[in-house]
């Protein structure tokens, strides 16, 4: 079972302890901290109100089942679950097994006046799945069960697969057909595809797999106004696209019941690498050649001086650390050098072409190779990263994210800036931010930014909270005022909502509107999330 308050399950024996010396590297950099107590799973149980809706065999009125549906993963919801005091609830939450399940329900939900809520991996970072606790009873229609493998076009390359499916579950199904969908968000073991679809997810492996609108051929939607069946098209000059319809929705059109996703055949062989560059500005450059040239890499990401030094501190092995550094100084790689990490994926040919002109670029640019064990170590935490979040709470630390994507001639200026803002966002409370970079997404265009940001704990979770929020506000305006889009992959729900319109413009929040008025005129789908 996931874990009520925090990443994973409760089974997973992760220890999340820091090392003594990625604790002390954080106190010298923002002083020492204490951790805030956390409430019991008893005392927040306590505070669930009594359901609103009477029972029914649709659904489950449990105290523990709505608890456990009432908050995502973002630093707010953290801090919730953390401190016990949640807020609103949902006040039942059903778990549909088919497509017709979910029609009923929402049948149901239209004939009682009762808002609904599409609950995939609960994996949100933005808002996404809470309830707003302002009118009607609210249902939190979890998917999970809807998880399988329903049919696999070989010919064609479209699997379909219930919403619920997470990550592992897709990508083991399709294994047994030799076939994959490579799309690995950092939220891959408990995310879903229709979540992923409702959100306008991006995977780690983008650039060889697509994001997620380029996999999502088709599929099933169930609405308060009936069932829409969207078929699949290998290309189609018919007018807009359905498809793009519910891209990035976030349940305010109705539930995705089943996704019709392009698949690939399984790689021959894959591997990842790590490339160490003399300053920022040469890692960039090298960057933005391999992609423009188009080299067919299954992943870039390149981290700025900061964060290289900060994984560098944390990775523990002090004395392996020590003799890489020494090596990459005498290649000319010091205190300033950026980290870049790549993958090759496909077949023996492709990965030695790939890996052949990547390399050759890379040295163009000072580039200095160290092969796969980074890459290994980098293969081998990819989705770790999301626990670390309870290694530092235990330590009295707090952390997040912020993320966008720009055109690359925005790029240099947006990462000073955005930076810049966060890191300053605390000074009025002489508080110190530790924030670092990394491109994670590149695109010929542009790149994603991706800022990390550790910030000390308050003396109480309310202090904690205004802290988060005047982060948040400074990195969101930042990536505003150099012209980026609030969300390149965690989309949008309460969080970025206000920021949504200088992306859009007046007429274009007027076009979205209109879209949900005519598919839920009673706003009764995911209420308050995705508009302002």
């Amino acid at each position: 079972m996931k874990r009520w308050n925090g990443w994973g399950d409760d089974e997973n024996d992760l220890d999340f302890t820091l090392s003594a010396g990625a604790l002390a590297f954080l106190q010298g950099l923002l002083g020492e901290s204490t951790a805030l107590p956390d409430a019991s799973l008893e005392e927040a149980l306590a505070r669930v109100p009594d359901s609103r809706l009477a029972p029914h065999s649709l659904y489950s009125v449990d105290a523990q089942e709505r608890l456990r549906h009432a908050r995502g993963q973002s630093l707010p919801d953290w801090l919730a679950l953390r401190s016990g005091e949640l807020g609103p609830f949902p006040d039942a939450v059903a778990y549909p097994e088919s497509s017709d399940e979910v029609g009923a329900l929402m049948q149901y939900a239209r004939d009682h006046e009762i808002d609904v809520i599409p609950y995939g991996g609960g994996t949100s970072v933005v808002g996404h799945i809470n309830p707003q606790g302002d009118g009607r009873p609210v249902l939190s229609v979890d998917m999970t069960r809807m998880d399988r493998l329903l049919h696999l076009d070989r010919q064609s390359q479209i699997a379909t697969f219930g919403a619920g499916a997470t990550g592992p579950q897709v990508e083991s199904q399709l294994a047994e057909h030799g076939y994959t969908l490579g799309h690995y968000p950092q939220s891959w073991e408990l995310s879903t595809i229709g979540g992923w679809v409702a959100s306008r997810s991006s995977g780690q492996q983008s650039m060889r797999y697509g994001r997620i609108e380029q996999m999502f051929a088709g599929g099933r939607i169930e609405t308060l106004g009936g069932t829409l069946d969207i078929p699949t098209f290998p290309a189609s000059s018919a007018g807009p696209d359905l498809r793009e319809f519910f891209l990035g929705t976030e349940g305010r059109l109705g539930v995705i019941t089943e996704v019709k996703a392009r698949v690939t055949p399984l790689p021959q062989q894959e591997s990842f690498h790590v490339v160490f560059f003399p300053t920022w500005e040469q890692g960039l450059a090298a960057v933005r050649e391999i992609v423009q040239a188009r080299v067919q890499l299954s992943m870039m990401r390149l981290s700025n001086a900061v964060e290289t030094a900060t994984q560098l501190r944390l990775a523990g092995g002090a004395g392996a650390v020590s003799v890489l550094e020494k090596y990459l100084a005498m290649r000319g790689a010091g205190s300033g050098k950026v980290m870049f990490t790549f993958g090759v994926t496909g077949s023996a040919a492709q990965c030695r072409a790939a890996l052949s002109q990547a390399r050759k670029m890379a040295r163009r640019h000072g580039g200095v190779s160290t092969g796969t064990l980074l890459g290994k170590k980098w293969e081998h935490s990819r989705f770790r990263t999301p626990y670390l979040r309870h290694g530092l709470w235990e330590a009295g630390y707090a952390v997040d994210t912020m993320e966008t994507a720009l055109d690359w001639v925005r790029v240099p200026q947006a990462v000073e800036a955005i930076e810049s803002a966060i890191a300053q966002a605390l000074a009025d409370e002489d508080e110190a931010v530790h924030a670092f970079t990394h491109l994670s997404h590149l695109y010929p265009q542009g790149s994603s930014l991706y800022t990390t940001y550790v910030f000390r704990c308050a003396a109480s979770y309310p202090e904690t909270h205004a802290r988060w929020a005047k982060l948040k506000a400074a990195g969101a305006q930042a990536i505003v005022d150099a012209g980026g889009t609030i969300s390149h992959q965690h989309g949008v729900g309460t969080d970025h909502a206000q920021y949504l319109p200088a992306e859009k413009g007046v007429l274009g929040i007027e076009a979205i509107t209109a879209l949900l008025e005519q598919f839920d005129p009673q706003r009764k789908m995911n209420p308050g999330k995705l508009l302002p």
